[in-house]
């Protein structure tokens, strides 16, 4: 089974979001308020969870009843000490020392990203919060194990 993940990079929704509950894991079921669309269409925002899709794991993905999407928000992975950056027709993800993350195409004036290619191409971790240079080094040199892994180590 071959699955197609396609992400789109949005400056206008509130965090991440997906319409996809199966693939979020650590899922917290809350009701958190409504999104409205551009079309003047409402969803609820029914929880939150990490979305996981083989090594990569995204933080803090909201989950929307009915989204047909996956949503990106750009503001986001600035929160998130993330650069993001647009050219004519690619987009970039990337830490502070410029290490690439995740990088997308454009098409139809959409940024996209598809996982599954970047999967298959080289691992990659998307945190949620991470920025210092400690921090990074230890990610790494863990075999990129997730932050809330490490700083649970560092507490034993």
């Amino acid at each position: 089974v071959v699955q197609i993940v396609l992400w789109y990079l949005d400056s206008g929704c509130s965090k991440h979001m997906t319409g996809d509950r199966s693939q979020l894991v650590n899922f917290t079921h809350k009701f958190l308020g409504m999104v409205k669309f551009r079309n003047d269409h409402e969803a609820k925002i029914m929880g939150y969870g990490d979305y996981q899709i083989r090594n990569v794991t995204i933080s803090q993905v909201y989950y929307v009843e009915g989204l047909g999407h996956n949503l990106f928000y750009v503001g986001q992975f600035y929160d998130s000490d993330l650069e993001v950056a647009f050219r004519q027709h690619t987009c970039f993800i990337f830490t502070l020392d410029r290490v690439d993350l995740l990088t997308g195409s454009r098409k139809n004036n959409l940024y996209t990203l598809s996982l599954e290619d970047m999967i298959t191409s080289s691992p990659i971790c998307l945190l949620s919060k991470a920025s210092k240079t400690k921090s990074w080094l230890w990610h790494r040199r863990l075999s990129h194990l997730n932050f809330g892994a490490i700083n649970y180590l560092a507490r034993q």
